[in-house]
């Protein structure tokens, strides 16, 4: 899409290089408000949290934020006292650089765990990042926040909500230590729709739990993650208040189609990954088995290896169901790897239909059903495969 089009009324982006990456990658991002937006957010249930983590989660109960710091390299994990103090220097720096308060400031980073961040750096490409604020800069920012991340990631819609159209723009980053708590990547949201902080709070946890939730590459938590939106009105209107009315209902929907998007490319953009994989659990006793299923699914390794290698073992499948002792019945469910069915009535559709199914996990997108036959509830999940260079990666990963 055009970036022209991207625009959101009263959004600014900006990335540039600081210093921290090699080679002149950007590093630095900023995201400010011309006025007050409404800002909500889920963050990473690690017990180990970055310093930003804990910063902004104090600072959301306010309810209110005017945009976001982001460097990447360096996550500012396990740096104790210094590294709040490095969390609230970078957003007192951004702040004054774009004219509003430290409080309304919020902060991320990510990174490389347990080293300190280079401040003098930082606050230098905070200063050239707001000179170079513009409302077509989100790819720039997105670029900025990547970390092992082989492309950016930002996805835009434009929607009627209420009387007037609004604009939802993304941008999200995560390659690897990737699974679903709350929040498992950087996410920023941000739309021009006037909206109250505690409805755009319950919008925004239905909307993470069904998209940034429901993607994993590693089964790993990250330290420093988090998702965060911010509404800023400027498409005028009376702020919405009641989750009830169409209105907040098209709004939600707007938001799920932006966040889906980035949770595809998240877990298309997975470290070493080859292929997308969608995986749609149905017929479970209950959405907590559902959700159990699809999780156990994404994240078996016999499963992610066979993906990558075009092994068409919907016996790994199963197996991985049952040691979740997941309730099913097996003589009716049914397992399809790309549109085959590879598993019917208690037992295999034969080898025709592996040879076939086989073939299809050539493709760059694949999709995994298992209906379990023991009820009515279903979840959703993207994953990848797992390849050579996932182990590559993350054997170098500080060397």
């Amino acid at each position: 899409m055009a970036q022209r089009r991207s625009r959101v009324r009263g959004f600014h982006f900006a990335g540039v290089h600081c210093g921290i990456k090699q080679a002149g990658a950007r590093d630095v991002a900023l995201v400010s408000s011309d006025r007050p937006a409404a800002v909500a957010g889920v963050f990473t249930r690690s017990t180990v949290p970055g310093a930003p983590v804990v910063l902004c989660k104090r600072k959301v109960k306010n309810g209110w934020a005017r945009g976001v710091v982001v460097n990447a390299g360096i996550s500012n994990v396990a740096m104790g006292a210094r590294g709040l103090r490095d969390a609230r220097a970078m957003a007192a720096r951004a702040a004054a650089a774009v004219g509003c308060s430290e409080a309304d400031m919020l902060v991320a980073s990510t990174g490389v765990i347990g080293v300190p961040l280079p401040m003098a750096k930082i606050e230098n490409g905070i200063a050239q990042a707001a000179k170079r604020l513009g409302p077509d800069g989100l790819a720039q920012a997105a670029d900025a926040i990547r970390t092992t991340d082989t492309v950016a990631k930002t996805a835009y819609r434009r929607r009627r909500v209420g009387e007037r159209f609004v604009n939802v723009a993304g941008m999200a980053k995560g390659s690897g230590m990737i699974e679903p708590r709350m929040a498992t990547m950087l996410a920023f949201v941000v739309t021009d729709a006037a909206a109250e902080p505690d409805l755009l709070r319950g919008l925004w946890r239905e909307v993470t739990e069904e998209t940034f939730n429901r993607v994993t590459v590693d089964g790993e938590t990250s330290t420093s993650d988090m998702a965060i939106v911010m509404a800023n009105g400027a498409c005028g209107g009376r702020p919405l208040r009641s989750s009830r009315g169409e209105a907040a209902r098209r709004l939600r929907t707007v938001l799920l189609e932006v966040c889906t998007e980035l949770a595809k490319d998240l877990a298309r953009d997975g470290e070493g990954a080859t292929k997308l994989v969608t995986i749609e659990v149905s017929g479970a006793r209950t959405p907590a088995e559902a959700e159990r299923a699809g999780r156990r699914i994404a994240n078996s390794m016999l499963v992610k290896t066979a993906l990558f290698g075009r092994d068409p073992n919907w016996g790994r499948i199963l197996q991985t169901v049952g040691a979740g002792e997941i309730r099913l019945d097996l003589a009716r469910t049914e397992v399809d790897l790309c549109g085959v069915p590879v598993f019917r009535n208690g037992a295999s559709t034969g080898e025709a239909a592996r040879r076939r199914a086989g073939s299809r996990m050539a493709a760059p997108e694949i999709e995994i059903r298992v209906h379990l036959a023991a009820g009515r509830a279903k979840a959703r999940f993207w994953t990848c495969d797992l390849s050579y260079d996932y182990v590559r990666i993350n054997a170098e990963y500080t060397t």
